[in-house]
């Protein structure tokens, strides 16, 4: 049996706004030396890339990326740079994967997440010359965020579905 496909309200950019905002305030809670804690910027930022992406592109990228590597006191673009081509190849994939079920949508883009970290890895390993590979838990956080993408889905969307119900004073 089919799902509804249901036609989507236009989303409104305060509310792409606020969903960055809680991501990014997301990644200030004190998580510690946890492992496995999901990048919910690059959980929202290739939702919305994949979704929106004339709102939400590479530049949007780029401004997030610098603000989390002001956050996390990494080399200044180290985040910007794997946000860019996180938003670059999301926006190369987003025909395709909107065809999917969130499920397979997120068989998707875990390659994109797991990218973004080996490009962060890579570019702290290439910086500094003393800096030691962190290990292969280090890439638990892209598994992690890619189990989180079908809830992100059904957050993300829903203030866009319609009522089911038809009510005749409703314009839409």
């Amino acid at each position: 049996m089919n799902s509804p496909h249901y036609i989507l309200l236009p989303v409104s950019p305060f509310f792409i706004a606020l969903s960055f905002a809680v991501a990014f305030f997301l990644n200030f809670l004190p998580w510690g030396s946890w492992i496995g804690i999901p990048d919910f910027v690059a959980l929202v930022l290739v939702f919305w890339t994949i979704h929106q992406p004339r709102k939400v592109g590479i530049g949007v990228a780029f401004a997030m990326g610098l603000l989390m590597d002001v956050h996390d006191s990494v080399n200044l673009g180290e985040n910007a740079l794997a946000y860019t081509l996180l938003s670059y190849f999301a926006i190369m994939i987003h025909r395709r994967v909107l065809w999917f079920h969130p499920l397979t949508q997120s068989l998707h883009v875990f390659p994109l997440f797991l990218f973004a970290q080996v490009v962060q890895v890579t570019v702290r390993l290439l910086v500094a010359p003393n800096a030691h590979f962190p290990g292969w838990m280090y890439f638990l956080v892209s598994i992690v965020t890619t189990a989180l993408w079908p809830v992100a889905t059904l957050l993300l969307l829903a203030p866009q579905k319609r009522a089911i119900d038809k009510d005749d004073t409703r314009p839409i």
